[in-house]
């Protein structure tokens, strides 16, 4: 399974102590202050960012290379770029005021700016349950705590971080919109209770972009080969929920979802049906972040190229 994006990756030693501290101020104190002072804030802070190009920014670069294509210039790069930076500083500034913003009218506007809802009420309407298959892109949460009013359950999956206080504040957080969250390790399966949850006809959304791991299903992503995880098409073909993917990016002064229709999982053997339906939600994915580069958030390693020959030998990589 994957987790819920965009928490901060491990840490240890005195960067986790400092990365503990910094999100907990963060919390206490930003959403406290007028949006009209914190976002040239968050804008700057990522332009400062952007202009460093430390590793994470220079992987985001390579990532958006593929997703722009052979044709884009370096000046549109460098754009794609600066405007990522400027995505991720937003969807971290929502995050730390989301608490205090009003519910109802967040609701309201990403409802407005949606597309393809109907396709899962009716797949619930029947009785199924639904599985949605999301990138890293947007504004998860926003989107989380809409599902949530919407179709009355939203559960989802978060890897349990070190420090403890940081995996508590973001569950704490993510449970205040109204999603329930499983803990990836140290409680009770997580897959488990995800196919309770959809055989009882429920929502279930989990991270489909990413799984560099031998959990992985190889796919083509953008014309290149990578891993991406089993999850979604694996409960959609052990409870008959319906797959979907899901797309998520910011409007101006809003946020926007884009609802594929259901994914039919082909073949009758669970490894065809895995496979074909992970290879389908890559297509589909791939076809939605082209349409805003800017706000896919991946500043990590994506495909098998970008890692080292040690690491892809052991994933067997038969490029």
């Amino acid at each position: 399974m994957s987790a819920a994006p965009d928490q901060p990756a491990p840490a240890s030693g005195l960067a986790d102590r400092l990365t503990a501290t910094g999100l907990l101020a963060g919390w206490a104190t930003l959403k406290a202050l007028p949006a009209s002072l914190t976002a040239p804030l968050f804008r700057f802070g990522a332009d400062r960012a952007a202009a460093r190009d430390g590793a994470g920014v220079r992987q985001l670069r390579a990532n958006l290379r593929r997703v722009l294509g052979p044709t884009a210039g370096p000046a549109e790069l460098d754009a794609a770029v600066r405007d990522g930076m400027r995505s991720y500083a937003r969807y971290w500034l929502e995050t730390f005021r989301l608490p205090v913003m009003d519910h109802d009218d967040v609701v309201r506007r990403v409802t407005a700016e949606s597309t393809g809802l109907e396709y899962i009420d009716a797949a619930l309407a029947q009785g199924r349950g639904a599985v949605l298959a999301l990138p890293h892109s947007g504004n998860w949460d926003v989107a989380g705590l809409m599902g949530r009013r919407r179709w009355g359950s939203l559960t989802t999956v978060a890897e349990r971080l070190k420090p403890e206080r940081v995996y508590e504040k973001f569950l704490s957080y993510r449970e205040s919109l109204g999603m329930e969250i499983l803990p990836l390790t140290g409680g009770v399966s997580p897959s488990e209770v995800l196919k309770e949850r959809l055989t009882a006809g429920g929502v279930v959304a989990l991270l489909a972009d990413r799984d560099l791991s031998r959990r992985g299903v190889p796919v083509t992503f953008f014309g290149e080969p990578t891993r991406m995880p089993a999850g979604p098409a694996m409960l959609a073909a052990l409870t008959g929920a319906a797959l979907f993917p899901v797309h998520l990016s910011y409007t101006a002064d809003g946020w926007r979802q884009t609802i594929g229709p259901e994914i039919t999982l082909p073949g009758t053997r669970l490894r065809e049906q895995v496979h074909g339906g992970t290879q389908a939600v890559a297509d589909v994915l791939a076809r939605e972040i082209a349409t805003a580069p800017a706000d896919w958030h991946m500043l990590q390693p994506l495909w098998l190229a970008d890692l080292p020959e040690s690491r892809r030998a052991a994933l067997g990589d038969q490029r």
